[in-house]
């Protein structure tokens, strides 16, 4: 299923809650610093964590949730009333038991529906989060030019379906269930940054 930008600028649910994940240890990166605390040329001064940040708060949601593992983010970086942090002691496992941290913070604060989101794509834009946030799929995918991206938002009842170990997050889930999945085209990029000529493709 394919909805359009009929959701766009729809404040997001306020059961809904964000999940930031920003706790891998981005190896390929191979700088002198985490990935996630690189400024990026264009963002005035701002980190990838912080750009991405930025665009999750923007993006009008009551409660976002990061869950920080390998870097080392400054306290300050995190300092929001809107912003619960979540440390995933055991990030060198994979993303999927970062999305069940983030869930079980998600399910403290009453959340029906979580929408997912990574620390390493700083050019997802605030838009795309509401636009996804405002689905009402059991799962609502991100799309750029017809490839699926992020975020993800997903139901509770599809919670229960999620690995809890693993780099597969919730990728599995959408492609074995697509019966369930909407599309939800969106503007920016989900670019990752994952290496430095990532980086020197956006300065």
């Amino acid at each position: 299923m394919d909805i359009s930008s009929e959701h766009g600028s729809q404040t997001p649910p306020t059961d809904n809650v964000a999940i930031l994940l920003a706790a891998g240890a981005g190896s390929r990166f191979l700088g002198s610093e985490h990935k996630l605390l690189v400024t990026l040329p264009q963002s005035g001064g701002a980190s990838i964590f912080e750009m991405s940040l930025q665009q999750v708060l923007g993006a009008g949601f009551a409660h976002i949730v990061v869950v920080t593992g390998a870097a080392n983010i400054p306290p300050t970086k995190l300092a929001h009333p809107n912003v619960t942090v979540v440390h995933n002691n055991r990030w060198a496992d994979g993303q999927s038991g970062s999305v069940v941290m983030g869930i079980h913070e998600a399910q403290r604060l009453k959340a029906s529906a979580v929408v997912i989101g990574l620390a390493d794509q700083p050019f997802v834009t605030a838009e795309a989060w509401r636009r996804v946030a405002n689905a009402t799929t059991p799962i609502a995918v991100a799309t750029y030019g017809g490839r699926n991206g992020n975020p993800v938002r997903l139901h509770e009842s599809m919670w229960p379906l999620l690995p809890n170990s693993g780099d597969s997050g919730a990728r599995d889930l959408i492609r074995l269930r697509p019966e369930l999945v909407s599309q939800v085209d969106c503007p920016g990029s989900a670019a990752d940054i994952d290496t430095q000529e990532d980086l020197a493709q956006w300065t």
